[in-house]
């Protein structure tokens, strides 16, 4: 009987020559030689019935635009795809997620970080895709070179909620010259709120008391939700810190 027109798709695993799949291309050539869709075919490792792994990677590429779209996929957004249930999603939700804190760990000199847009470009790949709202602590050298970046709070979709006693602590145990504070708003407008402007006051009063510079802080938002078109709002470039 035949297939229902559902699952009436080609078999491009099948179509394959033999050695040209990615598992042997991947033992006899390197992970290098492999197409996004191979590589994460072998992530999936197996597709379902009438959907072999390689068209279910090439669905997952389609849907996301990107390798670097799919790091910004939560769960639920891979579960939606036919063939990929909670476990699958789960392991894929943690590569993507592993894959963003590579990405913000460049190897060599660490970042220097004297600018609202530096923060913005080191920060972005831990972004992407968040639904709540995080708050870091940059702590810094006296050359404003990055020691340490510390995750303060991670809140609920409206709100983290950081106070300049965890936020100093961690500073002072780094033993840092200054610190570069940031959040991310989820809805991609960085305008800062009522709550914002409070916390920066406060932060600034406290780097005073423990003599820790107060470089910036910085709201991460998205360009495209931003009406000023830039994405992100430095509180030292708007003369508050």
């Amino acid at each position: 009987m035949a297939d229902p027109p559902e699952y009436a798709v080609s078999n491009r695993l099948r179509e394959m020559a033999a050695g040209e799949r990615p598992q042997e291309r991947l033992e006899r050539l390197g992970p290098g030689a492999l197409s996004d869709a191979e590589l994460l075919a072998m992530l999936l490792r197996s597709g379902t019935r009438g959907q072999d792994v390689m068209t279910l990677a090439a669905r997952l590429l389609a849907e996301a635009g990107s390798l670097t779209g799919l790091t910004a996929w939560p769960k639920q957004q891979f579960t939606a795809l036919k063939g990929i249930g909670r476990v699958k999603a789960a392991q894929l939700v943690a590569v993507m997620e592993v894959a963003r804190r590579a990405a913000s760990q460049k190897q060599g000199e660490e970042p220097l970080l004297n600018r609202a847009d530096r923060v913005v470009e080191f920060l972005e790949p831990q972004i992407l895709g968040l639904e709540v709202e995080k708050f870091w602590v940059l702590c810094l050298n006296r050359k404003n070179r990055l020691l340490r970046r510390v995750e303060v709070t991670s809140g609920t979709a409206t709100a983290a909620l950081a106070h300049p006693r965890e936020v100093f602590r961690a500073a002072i145990r780094e033993g840092a010259a200054a610190v570069i504070c940031a959040h991310n708003h989820p809805s991609g407008d960085p305008a800062p709120s009522a709550a914002d402007l409070q916390i920066t006051r406060q932060l600034r009063e406290a780097a005073k008391a423990v003599d820790i510079e107060l470089l910036d802080h910085v709201i991460l938002g998205r360009t495209a939700a931003d009406p000023a078109g830039r994405g992100y709002y430095s509180f030292r470039e708007a003369g508050l810190v």
